[in-house]
């Protein structure tokens, strides 16, 4: 967000969007589907039906699995725009420099990943409560964390990998200091394929 033009607006505003609070998008995301769910999907859907409806919670975490590929493919594509557009303009060689490009760009992204956690996060929850038995209620709530935990590992393994293979013989690395020079969009459509195979298999 950084290297993008922050501003909400292009014609005559001067206030920034802080890049950290882009993920502020998807905490708003969350939420508003949390209550949209429950408060107008549910009823709706049910009222349509003549009867009780309500998402299982396998499906609900299968559909927020294909979100967070979603997430992944925007990203790989609005990057893919951004490192053109700078390369277009002459900062190849600045990264910090501001691309004429508006980082609101960014947002579809944030929402999708946002949609996605509130889908598999809290079916997950829920699926652990649910197939643990009570006495086990505390080892239940500790698995999403452990989960989380076990994901972060794996994608600082998932970084440091295509580092090592995509900066050999002098190469620039994929996931370069110099945002304009590596190529983050291929890094993201590779993190986009792992994520549609994990959809696949589950």
């Amino acid at each position: 967000a950084t290297s993008m033009d922050r501003r909400l607006s292009r014609h005559g505003s001067s206030f920034q969007v802080p890049a950290g609070s882009f993920g502020m998008f998807t905490i708003i995301a969350l939420a508003t589907w949390v209550v949209l769910y429950d408060r107008a999907v549910l009823p709706l859907a049910s009222k349509i039906r003549g009867r009780p409806f309500r998402l299982s919670v396998k499906l609900r975490m299968g559909l927020g699995l294909f979100m967070s590929f979603l997430a992944m493919a925007v990203s790989a594509m609005v990057e893919s725009f951004r490192r053109n557009k700078a390369i277009s303009q002459g900062y190849g060689n600045n990264p910090n420099a501001v691309v004429d490009i508006s980082a609101m760009w960014l947002v579809p992204q944030y929402v999708l990943h946002g949609l996605a956690e509130a889908l598999t996060a809290i079916g997950q929850t829920e699926f652990f409560y649910t197939e643990f038995p009570k006495s086990m209620s505390s080892i239940a709530a500790s698995l999403f964390g452990l989960g989380m935990a076990v994901a972060s590992l794996l994608a600082s393994v998932v970084l440091n990998a295509v580092n090592e293979l995509t900066s050999r013989n002098g190469k620039e690395s994929w996931v370069s200091d110099n945002i304009n020079k590596g190529h983050y969009n291929y890094y993201y459509w590779v993190l986009a394929i792992m994520s549609f195979v994990n959809v696949i298999y589950y």
